[in-house]
């Protein structure tokens, strides 16, 4: 089992979860506004459900907000919160697996909070019709990839392809030894790339 203590790294947030700790609001929204689209991306890529993925990531800030007084700081704020993301991402994957249909919504959609909503700030180039088809096409196959896999080789994915976690920031978040991370992860990006050979052909 990886150490916390092992993995300790300087905390960028730290001022502001120290506010937090003492009552802070306007702290915390810095936070939330700070990280609320990466932790959609996680949520959104472990759910493939961008309505759950939402939820989730309300239930992450909600839960990290009760439980900051409780946070030590053996880990980062980040790393801390990509946890309570995971684990609650993981828990209403559970309960989307129940259903008969996954519905695919593309990441470009603004993310809904109680403050409005945020828009990714639009390209200097926009694509043509095509090309935005042809990045759409892909973005949803990679995500069917992805929805495919087991939960446990899905969220070491996620973390480390697409959030460049380090591995033992992953092992702190998952709780895993640092073997267990680097097999799983291997054996995560091959069956992506079967998958998508399958699905996408030569365009790779």
């Amino acid at each position: 089992m990886t150490s916390l203590k092992k993995c300790r790294l300087p905390d960028e947030d730290e001022v502001e979860v120290s506010l937090c700790k003492k009552g802070d609001l306007d702290a915390f929204e810095l936070l939330v506004y700070k990280y609320q689209k990466r932790m959609f991306n996680i949520a959104f890529r472990i759910t493939g459900n961008y309505e759950d993925a939402v939820e989730t990531v309300q239930e992450s800030f909600l839960s990290a907000y009760r439980g900051i007084r409780k946070f030590r700081g053996d880990a980062t704020f980040l790393t801390w919160l990509t946890a309570i993301t995971v684990n609650l991402g993981r828990n209403r994957l559970k309960q989307l697996q129940g259903r008969r249909y996954h519905e695919i919504y593309s990441l470009d959609e603004p993310i809904k909070s109680a403050g409005g909503s945020m828009v990714s700030d639009p390209p200097s180039n926009a694509p043509s019709a095509q090309e935005q088809m042809e990045q759409h096409d892909v973005r949803r196959k990679v995500q069917e990839c992805i929805s495919l896999l087991e939960n446990d080789f899905r969220e070491i994915l996620v973390l480390r392809d697409m959030q460049e976690f380090s591995y033992e920031e992953i092992g702190v978040i998952l709780k895993l030894a640092l073997g267990t991370v680097k097999s799983r992860l291997s054996r995560a990006r091959e069956t992506i790339r079967d998958c998508l050979r399958r699905k996408l052909g030569d365009l790779l």
